[in-house]
């Protein structure tokens, strides 16, 4: 059970290369696929799963194979069991025991006589055994969606499976099950996620960088930790290399100027002593051709130098970090930034919480993660406090201008605005200089500050979102983030992660990333499940 890929090269329609001549080998066991957005990981797994075709070079794979995409195809009226693919088998089964005993009938079932129980067994094991077969995917939650392609696949028993960012919008408790059955898992896993937690759980990890696959034994935080010790080694190199070019440098310059001096010399010595012009000039001819051999070995050993530099700068890998300061944003300890008390808001024509509401309060640089199932109304709550939802009963303190808001969308910004004039938008009291100045600590240089916000990519516009928030006027007291790291890279993740640190202010996040909550110092916990806001 394995994946081989040799030679492998992949251009779009419009003959942009994505990556070439790229060869490796995965066995057996749980690898993980890291690498920046767009560098084609998604793109990859299609490859070996065949919805793509190289451009040159061979893929093999070793066994069945079963692959979920980031993206499930949403049929809303699919019933559940033509979703997980055993509907024919389900129907041959039953039309067995209703007496037709036909040669189709059995093809059909072929050996899949245990389909039902091994069906619901699936099911229960990834928490949808409540779910019927009959039932209709339109009436499922995002979660549960992903958790029936994850079983649809798992039903197949396939020797190769493919994943592509399965935890995306999956809870604490769904996501857990997913880990629980891909640990049992026995055959040749390899997975796309931005997931920590998951990576951790893996056995090696697989990186696509500067166009080539490099593999690392061990887990993600084991991977990090050799990529962390790797770069500290480069930074040394890098630092050596530059005072050897100096120094080169330096040698030759003074080895020329060494031949110029001697040159000079020789050539009073030479008329002083009244030689012939034969012998002068042979005097001469030798010592250029002596002054230039010199030169030669100066010329190699810098080009060497030269040579040591470039490569210890592709060895140093361009991991762009932001670094702030916001005391604009500063909240005094105990100062009420919202509160709370009975509310109630509507979603369907039904009340989302409890009879009596949902009493909250939110006071100084509070970090607090609101978590809990998929469908329990955490957007909801974001959108009430953030007073984008009217709600129809309560009483609410909120701190005027003071609050801002991140859905899941990243639709803050006007699409057709530049970034810069997005900052503008945002803080128009700034100067022209100082707003360069803050885009160029949130990574934004050059052509890439006029381009408009549609055209970002999904780190992008987390970045030029949190730069004209951060530095709105007036500040925000109170940050609300609905699901921040949903489709971003682990560099953007990290870079989000920064900018939190060096915000003073409140802020409430909802997410079901465990490492993410832990890098941003989440201090206080609250489960929202059945229409009750609960301490944790």
């Amino acid at each position: 059970m394995s994946i081989s890929c040799s030679n492998v090269s992949f251009a779009w329609p419009d003959d942009t290369s994505l990556f070439g001549d790229l060869s490796f080998t995965v066995g057996d066991g749980r690898t993980g696929l890291v690498a920046p957005n767009g560098a084609g990981k998604s793109t990859l797994l299609r490859l070996i799963a065949g919805e793509y075709l190289t451009t040159a070079g061979t893929i093999t794979v070793d066994g069945t194979v079963g692959y979920l995409p980031q993206t499930l195809p949403f049929v809303a009226q699919r019933s559940v069991a033509d979703v997980l693919g055993v509907a024919p088998v389900l129907d041959a089964l039953e039309a067995l025991a209703a007496g037709d005993a036909g040669e189709r009938v059995f093809t059909v079932i072929g050996d899949d006589w245990d389909i039902e129980e091994r069906t619901s067994a699936q099911l229960d094991r990834l928490g949808l055994g409540h779910i019927a077969l009959d039932r209709r995917l339109g009436s499922l939650s995002g979660g549960e969606v992903v958790s029936l392609g994850l079983a649809a696949q798992l039903l197949k028993r396939p020797a190769v499976l493919l994943l592509d960012e399965p935890t995306n919008n999956l809870d604490v408790d769904t996501r857990q099950r997913l880990y629980d059955a891909l640990d049992d898992y026995p055959g040749c896993l390899l997975l796309v996620s931005h997931d920590r937690v998951l990576l951790d759980r893996m056995d090696r990890i697989a990186e696509l960088y500067d166009g080539e696959i490099r593999f690392y034994g061990g887990n993600f935080s084991m991977y990090q930790q050799a990529v962390q010790d790797s770069q500290k080694v480069a930074e040394a190199n890098l630092r050596n290399a530059e005072q050897q070019l100096k120094r080169e440098k330096r040698e030759r310059q003074e080895a020329r100027e060494r031949a110029a001096r001697r040159s000079s010399t020789a050539a009073r010595n030479v008329k002083d002593a009244g030689l012939p012009k034969i012998i002068a000039g042979a005097m001469k001819r030798s010592a250029q051709e002596s002054a230039g051999r010199s030169d030669d070995v100066h010329a190699k050993r810098l080009n060497d130098a030269r040579l040591q530099l470039d490569d210890a700068e592709r060895a140093l890998r361009d991991d762009d970090t932001i670094v702030l300061e916001l005391p604009d944003t500063t909240v005094p300890a105990g100062r009420t930034v919202f509160g709370a008390e009975g509310l109630q808001v509507g979603r369907g024509g039904r009340k989302l919480f409890a009879d009596n509401g949902i009493d909250l309060s939110i006071r100084g640089p509070e970090r607090i993660a609101l978590t809990g199932p998929n469908g329990a109304g955490k957007s909801t709550l974001l959108r009430a406090i953030a007073g984008d939802l009217q709600p129809e009963a309560g009483t609410l303190v909120r701190v005027d201008g003071r609050i801002a808001y991140l859905s899941q969308r990243l639709d803050l910004l006007d699409p057709d605005r530049t970034v810069a004039q997005s900052l503008a938008a945002f803080a128009p009291s700034l100067t022209h200089t100082r707003r360069m100045h803050l885009l160029a600590q949130f990574l934004f240089s050059g052509n890439r500050i006029h381009l408009p916000v549609a055209a970002l990519s999904g780190g992008e516009r987390l970045r030029a979102t949190l730069a004209c928030v951060l530095y709105a006027e007036p500040a925000p007291q109170l940050l609300l983030l609905d699901e921040p790291t949903n489709n971003l890279d682990l560099l953007s993740i990290g870079q989000l992660e920064a900018a939190l640190n060096a915000y003073e202010g409140a802020f409430v996040v909802v997410s079901h990333d465990e490492r993410f909550l832990a890098e941003v110092g989440v201090q206080r916990r609250l489960r929202l499940s059945e229409g009750r806001l609960e301490s944790q």
